[in-house]
């Protein structure tokens, strides 16, 4: 018979009490700098957890981190029902928290500061603490825990028979560093190598990620990564570990790592619950045979969320970096007050403002401007068929460039080496990088990794250059 574990992963979650704001611009700016679905997200919890509680196949949970938004105390509390709901719902659920489940109060770098939302102002309420969250969280791993290392929250537990995870806790201080110390990683060798002379598949969680999701995120914010990633990867390679869960960059995402030995493992990075296509991930273990399946998971619908006829996809996209972008293209170029009224809390106002005649042309022109200009431009003209030619002129660049960002948080980017979109963007990064070598511009190249190129990077975002699909993957945790 074989030994089969399963269990749902979810990741920021973000969760905020609707006690906790008014109607107002003081949050909706708020929601609108953090990028994500706010105000729904009690509803888009409550939609996944029903979603579990319906699977009388999984009865397993894990969250890996940003539980709550802003670390006050009445969004942990009714986070922590939903847990409980779970529980009495027969589920077993496993907890690590991060740097938005805890106020720094002073203590660290934190910045985040737990308040009530009035119309057009805040208000301090009460917050958690670091020190306090293992406590608070106990009874979701620690607790069932076969091993604990109480200073950094991380915990080792049995998901099933031959099945370890090892929940790695990172709860820095969101500033400048998210990893463990020399304690920590010395702990987390050991329980590694228990439990591989125990003779247990081993997968690991942690919230921030050990793989950049694109090379130039590792360039321009290797702080946001697992402080220590390089002696992480060096550890999972040493033993043979071959994945490890994590979230943060709000990105669905599986990028494999090889080191010069060809010892590999996989980060897989999932999605924020409320974000663009929010979905969890659905992860399941044969230990006879130690593959590992991982799908993702979506909800149709949000009860309790009026989303104004529109998918739950364009729903929760609209309120992302991309979808706000993409409706203030038009509002730019023909309706200035409501495009400063909906850029208030994204952008700064008062340089839109200073500039507003520049701004207005520059979104008029964008409007306009087809493919072919971008072909042109980019030196791929020539090398294109009359087809694709006729192709360019048709499309909209901003379409093209709209598509590309639609891809960025869900994953999956839309258009493989064949297509002509990635003919011609790709060409026209070639053609900077050309440029760039002649005229070298250190605004634009601070933001290239050494070793990297423009062309390089933007493989990243125009397909899936990676392991084929951000939504799924089988592979195995024991051969080599």
């Amino acid at each position: 018979m074989h030994k089969k574990t399963a269990f749902y992963l979810i990741t920021d979650s973000h969760y905020v009490s609707a006690q906790t704001w008014e109607d107002g611009m003081a949050f909706t700016r708020r929601e609108r700098g953090d990028q994500i679905a706010l105000k729904a997200t009690p509803q888009i919890l409550d939609a996944f957890v029903e979603k579990i509680l319906a699977d009388t196949q999984t009865d397993t949970v894990l969250f890996t981190g940003d539980n709550v938004n802003s670390g006050d105390m009445q969004s942990h509390e009714e986070f922590r029902q939903r847990l409980e709901r779970l529980t009495a719902g027969g589920k077993k659920v496993y907890v690590l928290t991060a740097t938005h489940d805890y106020n720094g109060a002073g203590e660290d770098e934190n910045t985040f500061r737990a308040v009530h939302y009035k119309a057009d102002s805040v208000e301090p309420i009460p917050f958690m603490r670091k020190g306090e969250l293992f406590d608070y969280y106990a009874d979701y791993g620690p607790r069932q825990a076969l091993a604990v290392h109480r200073s950094s929250g991380s915990y080792a537990v049995k998901l099933g028979d031959g099945v370890q995870l090892i929940a790695i806790g990172d709860n820095g201080n969101g500033h400048t560093y998210c990893g463990l110390d020399d304690d920590g990683f010395n702990w987390l060798d050991t329980q590694i190598r228990l439990a591989k002379e125990a003779g247990d598949c081993v997968l690991l969680a942690v919230h921030h990620p050990v793989l950049p999701p694109w090379e130039v995120f590792r360039h321009a914010a290797d702080y946001e990564l697992f402080g220590g990633y390089e002696t992480l990867q060096k550890m999972m390679c040493d033993n043979g570990v071959r994945v490890v869960f994590t979230g943060h960059t709000h990105v669905q995402n599986i990028r494999k790592y090889t080191d010069a030995e060809g010892r590999w493992f996989l980060d897989v990075s999932t999605i924020a619950l409320a974000n663009a296509a929010g979905k969890m991930r659905h992860v399941t273990v044969d230990a006879d045979s130690g593959m590992c399946n991982v799908t993702s998971v979506g909800v149709e619908s949000l009860p309790g969320v009026d989303t104004h006829g529109e998918s739950v996809y364009a729903y929760l996209h609209a309120l992302n970096f991309p979808g706000i972008l993409e409706k203030l293209l038009p509002l730019g170029a023909h309706d200035f007050p409501a495009f400063l009224s909906l850029a208030d809390g994204f952008l700064p106002i008062d340089k839109l403002q200073a500039h507003a005649h520049l701004i207005a042309f520059a979104c008029r022109k964008a409007e306009k401007a087809k493919l072919s200009l971008a072909a042109h431009l980019g030196g791929t003209w020539r090398a294109l068929s009359p087809a694709q030619r006729r192709e360019t002129k048709e499309k909209r660049l901003a379409d093209v460039v709209f598509e590309v960002l639609r891809h960025i948080y869900p994953g999956d980017a839309p258009f493989t080496p064949d297509t002509t979109e990635y003919l011609v963007l790709h060409g026209a990064a070639c053609r900077l990088d050309r440029l760039l070598s002649r005229f070298p511009v250190e605004a634009v190249q601070k933001w290239i990794p050494p070793g990297s190129c423009l062309a390089q990077m933007a493989e990243d975002f125009l397909y899936n250059n990676r392991t084929g699909s951000d939504d799924t993957i089988c592979f195995s945790l024991t051969e080599g």
